[in-house]
């Protein structure tokens, strides 16, 4: 499942607005909101291109995207 709080806070933290990420990967504004809100999933075509608009590090796209199905054996 998808840490959207984690989410929506990076979002803001990189300077955006959900419209104009929304714009940026190709999708709805609506769309985004929807799967902001967990009515739609994120696909993973979603999540590589929020990654590489928002210039996410490794780690962080880890703790948003696979928070509970990867165990952190990072040291």
């Amino acid at each position: 499942m998808v840490n959207t709080k984690k989410l929506k806070g990076k979002i803001i933290e990189k300077g955006f607005v959900v419209e104009a990420l929304a714009k940026a990967i190709g999708i709805n504004k609506s769309t985004l909101y929807r799967k902001l809100n967990g009515q739609c999933p994120i696909t993973i075509r979603d999540a590589d291109l929020i990654v590489e608009e928002l210039q996410l590090t490794t780690s962080e796209a880890c703790d948003i995207f696979f928070s509970q199905f990867v165990a952190d054996t990072r040291k």
